[in-house]
This record gives C-alpha cells, sequence and structure tokens, in this order.
C-alpha cells in the first residue's frame, strides 16, 4: 500500500524548511504558478501529490493548509514565459514564492530535479518530491489550486476555450476553440502548437 509524503526530509533538514512545486509548465495558455510551503512539523492531515486528489480534497487541503502553515505564492505570466522560456520563467516564479513568505528559509526542498538560481537559502531538489515529502506535496496543492482557480476566472472573459476544465492545457475542445476563435492575449504564443497556428494564418494571409 503506497503511504502518503511525511516530514521525514524536512526533519532532517530541521527547522525553518520549505517545500517548493509549481503547475503550468506545459499548458498552452495562462501563467505558470509556483508555491512555497513552511510546516514546521505540522502535518496536514491527507496532503499527498495533488495530481492524486479530487478537485474538492484539493479545495479543503488548500484551505487547511493556508491555516495551518506559512504560505507564498509566486507566477511568471505568459510574457515574462514568452521572454524569458518555460524552464527560466519556473524559476522566476519560484523565486517570487519564497518571497511572498515573508521570512527567509533555512533550507528548501524542491519537486523534480532543477534547483533555480537565486534562492535566499540552500536547496535540494528531489524526484518526485510531491508523492513523498509532504512540504512539498502541500506546495503542489497551493499552487494547483491557486493556479486552476486562476484559469476560471480567465474562462469567464474568454469562453469557449474551456480553460474552467482543461486549465489552459492542449484538449481537443481547446484546440477546436482556437481554430474557431483564434488565439487570444493569454496563449503562450512560442509554445509549437500556438505558433504553428500562427505562423499558418499568416502565410493565409500573405
Amino acid at each position: 500500500m503506497k503511504t502518503l509524503p511525511d516530514l521525514s526530509f524536512e526533519t532532517r533538514c530541521g527547522p525553518g524548511v520549505i517545500g517548493i512545486d509549481e503547475v503550468g509548465r506545459g499548458p498552452w495558455a495562462g501563467p505558470v504558478v509556483a508555491a512555497a510551503v513552511m510546516l514546521e512539523g505540522v502535518l496536514p492531515e491527507g496532503v499527498n501529490d495533488s495530481k492524486l486528489l479530487s478537485a474538492r480534497r484539493r479545495a479543503a487541503l488548500h484551505d487547511t493548509i493556508r491555516a495551518q502553515a506559512l504560505v507564498g505564492v509566486g507566477e511568471a505570466t505568459v510574457e515574462e514565459i514568452e521572454q524569458l522560456n518555460i524552464s527560466q520563467a519556473t524559476a522566476l516564479a519560484m523565486r517570487r514564492a519564497v518571497e511572498a513568505l515573508g521570512v527567509k528559509p533555512s533550507f528548501a526542498l524542491i519537486d523534480g530535479n532543477r534547483i533555480p538560481g537565486g534562492l535566499p537559502c540552500p536547496a535540494e531538489a528531489i524526484v518526485r518530491g510531491d508523492a513523498l515529502c509532504a512540504s512539498i506535496a502541500a506546495a503542489s496543492v497551493i499552487a494547483k489550486v491557486t493556479r486552476d482557480r486562476a484559469m476560471a476566472a480567465l474562462a469567464l472573459e474568454h469562453p469557449g476555450y474551456g480553460w474552467e476544465r482543461n486549465v489552459g492545457y492542449g484538449t481537443a475542445q481547446h484546440r477546436a476553440a482556437l481554430l474557431e476563435l483564434g488565439v487570444t492575449a493569454h496563449h503562450r504564443r512560442t509554445f509549437k502548437p500556438i505558433h504553428k497556428m500562427l505562423y499558418e494564418e499568416q502565410a493565409l494571409t500573405h
């Protein structure tokens, strides 16, 4: 039976440790969002990798984590993704999440295999960290819920793309809506499917 993420990494690192995770590297539209969470020995009940939780469970955990832990959220806009590339924009969102905590952490545990530059503390990257480390799992929940809500709000401004359901990912509905409605200011124009669509449109008009 699979066990839930625990505090073993945090205990090894000592007080003041944070977990960092991001969501939104792959979508065709919307920002990339990162969260930093300092649990300080508190283990929110049922905390897990956000991808393994239902939307209702994520929403409940989001509120629990915010009530029990120190939380910082940062994002990089579509414009910044275009200017920097998605990897650098993700690192920027992570740095902003740490800054938003309002305190200097002693150590950072980061989901994945890369450590963003410019952090104010030493750090360790943990592959599948959101399934192993409680503070990273908590950060994954905060980042996921925050971005999903932002995309649902954008869906009200730009109906038809299905962002309230696909949160900007390249689903069949999203692709069909792009063909019918065109590209918005919230689409990542450097991403291959969007770039290809714009290039084909430009070719047709010349």
